[in-house]
């Protein structure tokens, strides 16, 4: 009798769980669709010529048409968007553990990352462009001038928060410096490093992007942002709306697999993953 009564409460939350799923998925898609057919119609019976805005019908057509010579600028965006965060996650991990560890190299240091993180990357970029011969190099640096920042303030935010309890029975151990870092601080920062990683994941596309843009550079070994460009000088306005696409669709992967990484790294213990996945 008991096992019955137990099958017949899971069933609600079975229906329960797949009613919240869809209400995850099935709104914003339906909304999402409900837009594109929007714009469809409002070109087709507003008569709205294709070189002033593209109906998404043929943003798609363009978009698998000219699939094949978008994708290495696709790949060439995916690479400096990658590598920029690489570098990001690196320096700014290290230089935050030293801010953390040190008040007199963050005193000296801090000033200089600021000013990196307030002057607008379109007016460092020029510059950057003159003094370094690569093209590649010049803009990997631009846009990891743009993503390092909140690596670096989210690092020390979260090296700092350790609760002091814990910081003095560490000390009433005797626990070295590395044992402090590896079973206090780090877990505390933990969950701040995931916060600003979501952040950086989505400026070092946007740096990628921007620095291409101010860059103006050309040729095959170019990124998306050089497609537009080139659509929007040859007022091919549909084929820039494609290249904006896959723009748009690299930052989404980006989005959901930082969420993804953050839910693998912090799901399992922190409260505020353990409360989305209950």
């Amino acid at each position: 009798m008991s096992t019955r009564q137990n099958n017949s409460a899971s069933k609600p939350d079975l229906s329960e769980r797949l009613l919240a799923l869809a209400a995850d998925y099935l709104a914003p898609t339906l909304t999402m669709l409900g837009a594109l057919l929007a714009w469809e119609a409002l070109v087709y019976f507003k008569e709205i010529p294709p070189y002033l805005l593209p109906a998404p019908s043929l943003v798609l057509k363009t978009l698998v048409t000219d699939f094949g010579s978008l994708v290495p600028s696709l790949l060439f965006t995916i690479r400096l968007t990658v590598l920029s965060l690489c570098l990001a996650v690196a320096g700014g991990v290290f230089i935050g553990t030293l801010f953390a560890l040190s008040r007199t190299v963050e005193r000296s240091l801090f000033p200089f990352a600021v000013i990196l993180q307030v002057t607008p990357i379109v007016a460092i970029a020029p510059l950057i462009l003159i003094y370094v011969e690569s093209t590649f190099t010049a803009l990997l640096i631009c846009a990891w001038i743009v993503a390092f920042f909140p690596i670096l303030s989210g690092t020390v935010i979260g090296l700092r928060s350790a609760d002091h309890n814990l910081r003095d029975l560490f000390t009433l151990y005797s626990a070295t410096p590395l044992q402090r870092l590896r079973f206090l601080l780090a877990p505390s920062a933990l969950p701040y490093f995931m916060s600003s990683l979501k952040v950086a994941g989505g400026l070092s596309l946007i740096g990628a992007v921007v620095s291409e843009f101010v860059a103006g550079t050309a040729g095959a070994n170019t990124g998306l942002a050089s497609r537009i460009l080139e659509s929007s000088f040859r007022n091919e306005i549909p084929r820039m709306f494609a290249a904006l696409v896959l723009v748009s669709l690299l930052g989404i992967a980006i989005f959901f697999i930082m969420a993804w990484a953050s839910r693998r790294v912090l799901g399992h213990w922190h409260e505020s993953e353990v409360k989305r996945e209950g």
